[in-house]
């Protein structure tokens, strides 16, 4: 029987949900593929050390044997991400809720002090910022093993490469 301690380790990528990264990755990477995990998700997504994601993570992390995580930033994220509000935004409906969803977020959230609804759906105005900080919540969480290395990877997705070289590639 084999136990975890022998299994092969792995690479874990956090990436956006566009396809054509995974591809470019697996490319770029010497890297057996059957040695790579992908987490798809919304643009970056850790907010917080224990929200559903990070769980996502840390589970992933022990039961795939992984030994190193890569968050995957994109430098033209934020303009995707202002045509999505706008779509959000310009609703009708989502204009009669927004002062009651305000108001929630302002005084019944202790995790997101002083935000309103444009702000909690913005996330970070910097891919850069939000990408350091997901990183670095990752990184210093107390249910991750010291040994398992934090990184992150840009990728110019206009051009269809990678901008920051790993030591893994």
């Amino acid at each position: 029987m084999m136990t975890t301690d022998k299994k092969k380790k792995r690479l874990f990528f956090m990436i956006g949900l566009e396809s054509d990264w995974e591809q470019m990755i697996k490319k770029s990477t010497n890297i057996n593929p059957e040695e790579i995990v992908f987490l798809h998700t919304e643009g970056p997504g850790v907010l917080h050390p224990f929200d559903d994601l990070m769980r996502d993570i840390i589970v992933t992390v022990y039961q795939q044997n992984i030994e190193e995580i890569v968050v995957v930033s994109t430098k033209d994220a934020q303009t995707d991400k202002e045509d999505t509000l706008s779509k959000i935004f310009d609703r009708k409906e989502f204009q009669d809720k927004r002062t009651t969803v305000d108001y929630l977020l302002t005084n019944c959230q202790p995790e997101l002090p002083n935000q309103n609804i444009k702000d909690w759906l913005n996330g970070s105005t910097s891919s850069d910022d939000s990408t350091e900080t997901i990183v670095n919540t990752i990184r210093h969480h107390p249910l991750l093993s010291s040994d398992v290395v934090v990184s992150e990877l840009s990728i110019d997705s206009e051009n269809e490469h990678i901008i920051e070289e790993l030591s893994i590639f």
